[in-house]
């Protein structure tokens, strides 16, 4: 059973910083694209950034382009989102997700991200 648990996502200010992780079990996680896929109130599910298997290659949502950056540690089964310059409108509940931006699948509760002053 694939399994994927969200956590770092809390209160910050705008500009700020926060570093969500994603701990994966049940696959084989260095055979998989992963993607951060994302909810904003009272909307869908928006895929924000994704990562290659091996980490090469990463592609990322116009709008986060230069302040957020995926990576992934292989070895540790864990995929990684750093958000710097963090603004209002990134506040939404944050999913990590099996598969690249057409094929990701969301399999964990998710981590809330706020950007409030």
């Amino acid at each position: 059973e694939v399994q994927l648990v969200e956590s770092g996502g809390g209160l910050v200010q705008p500009g700020g910083s926060l570093t969500l992780s994603c701990a994966a079990s049940g696959f084989t996680f260095s055979n998989y694209a992963m993607s951060w896929v994302r909810q904003a109130p009272g909307k869908g599910l928006e895929w924000v950034s994704g990562i290659t298997s091996g980490g090469r290659s990463t592609t990322y949502k116009d709008s986060v382009k230069g302040r957020f950056t995926i990576s992934r540690d292989n070895a540790k089964n864990t995929l990684y989102l750093q958000m710097n310059s963090l603004k209002p409108e990134d506040t939404a509940v944050y999913y990590c997700a099996k598969g690249d931006r057409y094929t990701a699948k969301v399999a964990g509760q998710g981590t809330q991200v706020t950007v409030s002053s």
